[in-house]
């Protein structure tokens, strides 16, 4: 079992950055691969990043590549979402997710454990 809390969400200006913090519970988290999502209103919930459980691989939407980074501390339970250059179409509610496989997947089905997200408002 995992518990995701996200925090560092806000309101910054178009070409702003944030760094937003999924902290985890449980001695285990190393053995979770972690996504980044977002969900802005009356749209699908959509995939921003995937780190795998050591942190050696990252993988990111298309649309995130070259601005957003994902990394993680495992000795703090922590995953982290870099965002950069951010755009007003980057404003949604941010959620972090863990999943046990070590196989890459952006449905946001295939994660088990997620946070209740933190939201990232952008301004033009």
């Amino acid at each position: 079992q995992v518990q995701l809390v996200e925090s560092g969400g806000g309101l910054v200006q178009a070409g702003g950055s944030l760094r937003l913090s999924c902290a985890a519970s449980g001695r285990t988290f190393s053995s979770y691969a972690v996504g980044w999502f977002r969900q802005a209103p009356e749209k699908e919930r959509e995939f921003v990043a995937r780190i795998s459980r050591s942190g050696g691989s990252t993988y990111y939407a298309d649309s995130m590549k070259g601005r957003f980074t994902i990394s993680r501390d495992n000795a703090k339970n922590t995953v982290y979402l870099q965002m950069n250059s951010l755009k007003p179409e980057d404003t949604a509610v941010y959620y972090c997710a863990a999943r046990a496989s070590g196989i890459v997947v952006v449905a946001p089905t295939a994660y088990d454990y997620w946070g209740q997200g933190t939201q990232v408002t952008v301004s033009s």
